[in-house]
């Protein structure tokens, strides 16, 4: 798979929607009581990411590495361990791990899309299976850490877990999964925000996220109805 300069492939909607995401958070972060520079950065780099993701662009990969980097910094500041294991421990690996897997599988050659990949009955119950393990698991791991809103940082590990291995089996549910995690992060940080107001602008970036990764499940659904007709010309 050949990566040309990304921005490049953006149609003019996806430009619309890129500039509008950033707009917004930048936006909310400058009314915010107190401005956070690396909060701001992880946001951008989170938006950039989903965007190229939506497109089936290994480019978007790579920035999500970048962003489970900053996240898990951030998370670790306002104590949500949960967050700061998820990203750095799976998040992470998984967008890695789904980087060389996009590169391995372009939809055609020499194009910087990924060739969807239709899951099977057998890696569904696999990648549930391990879901419930991870979750299970993890409760357990959190609880020790003493991590605020337990029920809901748990819930996360599980969206974030079944969202990254859907991503890394190029299927177009990941968008899905992603969005349920949105959801998830959104109430996080909205429970954060009554204790410390200046956790707001989170709630706008996890709202962004939301919007953001509904669009790549519209757009992959596109996608393989695009690839799946070229295939059988």
């Amino acid at each position: 798979m050949y990566l040309k300069t990304p921005f490049k492939t953006l149609s003019r909607f996806e430009w619309l929607l890129w500039i509008c995401s950033n707009l917004i958070i930048i936006v909310s972060f400058l009314l915010g009581k107190e401005f956070d520079f690396l909060v701001l950065v992880a946001s951008l780099i989170g938006a950039t990411a989903l965007i190229f993701v939506a497109k089936g662009n290994p480019f978007g990969q790579i920035m999500t590495v970048v962003f489970a980097v900053f996240y898990a910094v951030i998370s670790y500041r306002f104590k949500y361990y949960g967050e700061m294991i998820t990203y750095l421990g799976m998040t992470s690996p998984i967008a890695i791990a789904a980087t060389v897997e996009w590169f391995k599988n372009p939809f055609e050659k020499g194009k910087s899309e990924v060739k969807i990949k239709k899951l099977t009955r057998k890696g569904c119950v696999i990648l549930w299976s391990l879901t419930f393990v991870v979750t299970f698991a993890f409760y357990f791991i959190l609880e020790a850490f003493d991590t605020p809103n337990l029920f809901f940082s748990t819930v996360s590990i599980a969206t974030s877990f079944l969202a990254s291995g859907l991503t890394f089996l190029r299927n177009p549910y990941y968008a899905l999964a992603y969005a349920g995690n949105d959801i998830v992060l959104i109430i996080l940080w909205i429970l954060a925000s009554i204790a410390e107001p200046e956790n707001a602008p989170m709630i706008i970036c996890f709202i962004i996220f939301f919007i953001n990764d509904f669009y790549g499940f519209i757009n992959w659904g596109r996608m393989r109805k695009r690839q799946s007709k070229n295939e059988k010309v």
